[in-house]
């Protein structure tokens, strides 16, 4: 998370006692929500209480997390929070932060290398045309069980079926599958 324009370091946020954060390079109050986004985008950024300009970042990205899980955008299982609760004042304690973000990070590579080869699995395939009808079905169908979505029958009728009969491309898909599994295997 270090982008940030030549020479400037990262965007300063204060953070004053009545909780509202003041981002300097702005000039404007921002939310966490605000923050969360600059995350994602790569910004990098120090919260510093305004009174004392303590370092205070871990904090507010510990807050941004817990906001996140209160959401319902669970990623953290109970099972981990209770063994990295466990690992405090453990003789290990130092060596966890090094090896969480190397995980991370070896997570986030695999991620970008599973993520380009099943991009171009399909983008080269002569298969990529049924993909994207089956996804646009899939999300079709899952549109359909949200609640408050339109009729499931409305949603299933804007899929088109293509001239192939079901028996082609379910052959076709289990195809393209086991050249995808070949190609996860060897990465």
């Amino acid at each position: 998370m270090k982008k940030t324009a030549a020479g400037t370091g990262p965007v300063i946020i204060k953070k004053y006692a009545n909780r509202r954060l003041y981002n300097t390079e702005s000039s404007s109050y921002i939310t966490l929500d605000h923050l969360a986004a600059m995350t994602r985008e790569g910004r990098d950024f120090k919260v510093v209480d305004a009174k004392t300009e303590e370092d205070i970042t871990h904090n507010v990205l510990t807050q941004i997390i817990m906001e996140e899980e209160a959401r319902g955008q669970t990623m953290l299982p109970v099972p981990f929070l209770r063994q990295l609760i466990a690992l405090y004042g453990d003789s290990m304690q130092a060596m966890v932060p090094g090896y969480l973000e190397a995980s991370m990070e070896g997570f986030r590579r695999n991620q970008e290398q599973f993520k380009s080869a099943v991009e171009g699995a399909f983008a080269h395939s002569p298969f990529a045309e049924i993909a994207k009808r089956n996804m646009a079905m899939l999300e079709a169908a899952a549109t359909a069980f949200k609640p408050g979505a339109p009729d499931a029958g409305s949603a299933a009728s804007t899929y088109a079926p293509a001239t192939a009969s079901k028996d082609d491309e379910i052959a076709a898909l289990k195809a393209e599958l086991a050249k995808l599994q070949d190609k996860v295997a060897k990465l």
